[in-house]
């Protein structure tokens, strides 16, 4: 940011730095607050926000670090730290007559988080860290096990002259490996103790150097031992750790991104004076006319004028069945005209869009998420200022009793050693690695790995209706009891449209073998169905209105979708031949899954953005007794806010594009592998199978693996409790430090491989009987 504000006071002819501009200059010349004030937005009568990318934010005490610091500055309302995004939003308090913001951006600085204003466009970049920590990784693996291959002949007892020589072979595949590898701690150290701070990697940068120059100094002297494998080996274990933590966070990825590759760069607008032209969409003001042709996404909220279509609005009721619009119909940008051309009338700018408040809501949701505290976090607060007292405990209680320096070093470096964090960075890693393993050898993708740690806390579970507890899929109820000649007319018709229950029609005709009828011609009528003739005859297959003429028909129709049912009317003429009606079929093993969770003191809840009949059938049909329907994007956010506050912590299930905010909004989140891609991005865990087994099974293994953490965690803890008496007292060399550290390390990764086997899914048998379950569910759903 400071490079950005310099060049535009340099384009000025101002020498002063961007601090000094802010600080001391009139409020025509603060380039800083300028470019802040136009990247922010307006978010009261007298705040404004704004978003800063801060790329050094890796950890809990980075967040606890700039929420505390920049929270105490005189203006700041608001801070809030995105972890995944590693993006900081601050509000402040701006006044009525344009007040300066708050020094924030020299406040970042001054802790060592140098930030710069987010540029959405820049952020599909792939963050190189994990390339770094990769080749990190490798080379202090080569340089340890080359390392340790000759301490073998020193520890066999080598000669002297042949001891020296590998000490110095030693030292020179040690020096590069340290220099190399270890800079992702030493930055990390250096940047905490220049700002007056400390963290894990202080002590880890300490024991390394003290190590490396100990280990360098004894064989200048000929000395029988040097502990250069044991600077490299706790390089390797920690960049181990470090490497399977940041594979993990990184897939976490950002729904937004998803979410903006809906929105549509600009539309074709007409002109006063009739000429049709494509603007961007931020010109675009409410008022203007927009041209929208079949198979384009809604570029921005609006009101139609002409034309009829159907409409795919998954994105805000998560139902895949296409609504017919026409003339006065409000439609929603991110939403897809499927048959029809439409002309509409632009009712509110880009960033006010119904699309836009959609990524608002995720990029809050995802924010509030990533201020959960993770295990590890927690658990080394207190690590490093233990670890530098009694490593420097010991050297002065050495000095003072013995007086000899080289011996005090040798007794600090061995407590530094002994008590690396080694075992307890692999602690949460391992078992996340070990489970996402699990998850993935019975169909589930683990994206983050804290959702473990969340998911072991639920106590509510919510589910989206269709496409979760359903399969999204329209099937024609009862296909036997029509007329195969009626079908096979209605299969021919449908086998020409995009609609999801014409398809249903037309696989429903393929799987009996009826012969489909060619048509002497074939229209399709966008937001009404398709229309053939044969002969003299004129047939319809779409809505009733349009493609019945008698009245007692349409009261049949009418009827029909009171019940809450899909149907589309065959007419010949104008006289009805056939209602066809349509239900979306259960997952398989939905009941038993709702059953367990019961079972298990945990209750289910469904949040559907379908209309009430259908959706109160599938609650009563599963037993669920909590249900909501017609419910918006907005509307199930603010539902599972209001249980959060409640204290409970919330399972999210759904799959559709306006499930995204409340899956990014939950405490975890599940979505299946036929859900839209940002409900995908959005989810911690995908799964791949048709079955709803996978919510009580990742569940299982949530709170199993949870329990691996914390033994994990009592034996780091209790190997140190146990080591550090004896490194303090001199009984432990370096060397012998080293190998009791490697052994804690191995030890917290056999623990982590006690992750056995899950098996929700007991071979065919289970899902027989699930398929079984489903079609005794469809009789009962027909019957009623």
């Amino acid at each position: 940011m400071s490079c950005c504000s310099s060049e535009a006071g340099d384009r000025r002819g101002e020498s002063k730095t961007a601090e000094e501009r802010v600080q001391g200059a009139s409020p025509a010349w603060h380039p800083l607050s300028d470019e802040l004030r136009l990247a922010s937005q307006r978010v009261g009568a007298e705040e404004r926000q704004v978003e800063l990318s801060v790329p050094d934010i890796h950890c809990g005490g980075c967040i606890r670090a700039i929420e505390s610091s920049l929270g105490q500055l005189p203006g700041i309302t608001h801070v809030r730290v995105n972890l995944t995004a590693r993006r900081v939003t601050v509000r402040w308090h701006e006044g009525e007559k344009g007040d300066e913001p708050p020094a924030f951006m020299q406040r970042l600085k001054d802790l060592g988080y140098p930030a710069h204003i987010h540029e959405a466009g820049h952020s599909d970049k792939r963050n190189p860290a994990l390339g770094h920590l990769i080749r990190a990784l490798a080379v202090a693996g080569f340089g340890a096990g080359n390392i340790m291959f000759l301490s073998v002949a020193v520890w066999s007892g080598a000669e002297e002259t042949t001891r020296d020589l590998f000490h110095w072979i030693s030292a020179a595949i040690a020096l590069p490996v340290l220099l190399y590898s270890g800079r992702v701690f030493y930055s990390s150290a250096w940047n905490a103790l220049r700002h007056g701070q400390t963290n894990m990697d202080v002590p880890i940068t300490l024991g390394v150097f003290l190590a490396f120059g100990m280990s360098l100094y004894d064989t200048i002297q000929q000395a029988q031992h040097a502990y250069f494998d044991a600077a490299a080996m706790l390089l390797f274990f920690l960049l181990v750790g470090r490497t399977l933590d940041h594979v993990m966070r990184e897939r976490a990825r950002s729904a937004v991104r998803g979410l903006a590759r809906l929105a549509a760069r600009g539309a074709r607008v007409e002109g006063a004076d009739g000429q049709v032209s494509y603007e961007a969409l931020e010109t675009i003001r409410p008022g203007r006319v927009v041209q929208l042709a079949a198979g384009e996404r809604v570029p921005l909220d609006g009101r139609v004028l002409s034309g009829s279509s159907d409409l795919d609005a998954a994105l805000v009721t998560g139902e895949s069945t296409p609504s017919p619009v026409g003339p006065g119909a409000q439609i929603q940008a991110g939403t897809l005209n499927l048959t029809g051309p439409l002309r509409m009338e632009v009712t509110a700018t880009v960033g006010d869009s119904f699309l836009a408040k959609m990524m608002e809501l995720m990029e809050t949701a995802e924010a509030g998420r990533s201020r959960y505290r993770r295990l590890a976090d927690r658990a080394s607060r207190l690590y490093a200022p233990v670890v530098h007292l009694a490593a420097l405990g010991g050297f002065l209680g050495w000095m003072l009793a013995v007086g000899d320096l080289h011996q005090a070093v040798t007794i600090a470096v061995a407590v530094l050693i002994i008590t690396c964090p080694c075992a307890l960075g692999l602690a949460v890693p391992m078992v996340q690695v070990m489970a996402a393993r699990r998850l993935f050898e019975q169909g589930v993708m683990m994206k983050d790995g804290s959702a473990l740690e969340r998911l072991a806390e639920v106590d509510r579970v919510v589910f989206d209706k269709t496409g979760t507890l359903t399969l999204g899929q329209p099937q024609l109820q009862a296909p036997e009891t029509f007329d195969p000649e009626h079908l096979a007319l209605a299969a021919a018709l449908g086998a020409h449209s995009r609609h999801p229950c014409s398809q249903a029609l037309a696989n429903a005709s393929s799987a009996s073998g009826k012969t489909l009828p060619t048509f002497d011609s074939l229209r399709e009528v966008p937001g009404c169905g398709m229309e053939a003739r044969l002969g003299g005859d004129l047939y319809r297959l779409g809505r009733m209105d349009w493609a019945v003429e008698n009245a007692e028909d349409q009261e049949r129709l009418r009827e029909t979708r009171l019940r809450g049912e899909s149907c589309s009317a065959l007419s010949r003429n104008g006289d009805l031949l056939e209602v066809f009606t349509f239900s979306d079929p259960l997952r398989p093993g939905a009941r038993e899954v709702v059953e367990t969770l019961k079972e298990r003191g945990i209750v289910p809840e469904i949040l559907s953005g379908d209309a009430a009949a259908p959706a109160e059938r599938v609650a009563k049909l599963l037993g669920i007794e909590e249900l909501r329907s017609a419910m918006m994007p907005d509307d199930k956010s603010a539902r599972l806010n209001e249980l959060s506050h409640q204290g409970h912590r919330v399972l999210m299930v759904g799959d559709g594009l306006n499930d995204a905010p409340a899956l990014a909004a939950a405490h975890v989140s599940m979505a299946p592998g036929s859900a839209a891609d940002v409900g995908r991005n959005a989810a911690d865990l995908v799964f791949l199978r048709d079955s709803l087994q996978a919510v009580p099974g990742a569940l299982d293994l949530a709170r199993r693996a949870q329990r691996l953490v914390r033994q994990n965690f009592a034996l780091a803890i209790g190997y140190n409790a146990l080591a550090l008496p004896f490194a303090m007292l001199g009984y432990v060399t370096p060397l012998f430090a080293a190998v009791a550290m490697s052994s804690s390390s191995l030890l917290v990764v056999a623990n982590a491989l006690r992750l056995g086997r899950i098996k929700w899914w007991e071979g065919d048998q289970a899902l027989d009987a699930a398929a079984t379950e489903t079609q005794a569910f469809r009789k009962l759903e027909a019957a009623q």
